[in-house]
């Protein structure tokens, strides 16, 4: 579980330039600014689901309420959920609430290794089919792009994901 920040909505000032064989897609370099927007996001590494949700601010309140949606989500299963060190997720309110939840464990990754956890390779997945060089007209306009992404790789593309490296 993770989120990813400061996701922009970009539009293009001026439309692409027509595509010629032979030449890449031109764009100009000038783009309005929307506003940003955040995602939480949480892979379940057995089937490769994704439950994400959109926040407009990320601090302690939203990150708890996502965990708790996480736990009635997945009734009478025992969670293990892999966080970075961030101080959202080692909030003092936060703790007291999982503490308190014996089907739920928090295991926290070593600094700079974000790579660990799983859904920082999926928000690489996002980026690159979703996020990189799109243009959207408005913050709405993302946040509907991301959230049906994520409706369209659970039900077209969702896996476990398998570690591929030896060390």
């Amino acid at each position: 579980m993770d989120e990813k920040t400061q996701i922009q909505a970009l539009d293009r000032t001026q439309p692409s330039l027509p595509l010629v064989v032979g030449n890449p897609k031109r764009l100009t370099t000038t783009y309005k600014r929307h506003g940003t927007v955040s995602l939480v996001a949480a892979l379940s590494v057995h089937n490769g689901e994704i439950t994400g949700r959109s926040i407009n601010k990320n601090n302690s309140d939203n990150f708890l309420a996502f965990l708790k949606s996480l736990y009635r989500k997945y009734p009478r299963k025992e969670l293990h959920i892999v966080l970075d060190n961030l101080s959202v997720h080692k909030n003092k309110k936060v703790m007291r609430w999982a503490e308190k939840r014996i089907r739920l464990t928090l295991h926290f990754t070593p600094s700079f290794s974000s790579w660990l956890n799983h859904i920082s390779i999926w928000f690489n997945i996002l980026t690159k089919d979703v996020l990189k060089g799109g243009i959207r007209h408005s913050k709405k306009q993302l946040v509907n792009q991301i959230l049906e992404y994520i409706i369209t790789y659970n039900k077209e593309r969702a896996k476990s994901f398998k570690w591929t490296y030896t060390g």
